[in-house]
């Protein structure tokens, strides 16, 4: 069974996945993500909506110099943001994916928190059981 994670991600690098511009996400630690896995995209502030989903490709773990070669016509950012996010640390993770499947209508974290009185959205990501998943795709279906 697929793993799902909720990733929060900005506004714009989220406008940037969901037209197809973006096609790796990048982290600086690796969630336990599998090719196949799900992730569903919440946008930060101001929005703060879940807006879609996309399917893990694959995960990578590299050096910053070899990961920004894989990732510079894909990650939307430049090199000084690239290396200004990994400041500080020598490996980087990329999350590739595909079929990005944008929502019909965002899911707003208002409505998640009528539905889940204890739903907070993550600080970078975290794990989602499948009822979660399922109940997140519906009301994104409308």
């Amino acid at each position: 069974m697929a793993n799902t994670i909720l990733l929060s991600v900005r506004p714009e690098y989220a406008q940037k996945i969901l037209a197809g511009t973006k096609k790796v996400e990048l982290r600086r630690a690796r969630p336990r993500l599998e090719p196949g896995d799900r992730v569903l995209v919440y946008v930060s502030s101001p929005q703060k909506a879940v807006v879609g989903s996309f399917q893990v490709e694959k995960i990578v773990e590299e050096p910053l110099p070899a990961l920004w070669e894989m990732v510079e016509t894909k990650a939307g950012i430049s090199p000084e943001e690239f290396y200004n996010y990994y400041e500080g640390v020598s490996t980087g993770v990329g999350i590739f994916f595909k079929e990005i499947r944008p929502f019909n209508q965002p899911v707003a974290l208002g409505l998640l928190r009528k539905k889940w009185s204890s739903w907070r959205p993550p600080q970078s990501y975290r794990y989602m059981s499948n009822t979660e998943y399922e109940l997140v795709r519906e009301l994104g279906r409308g």
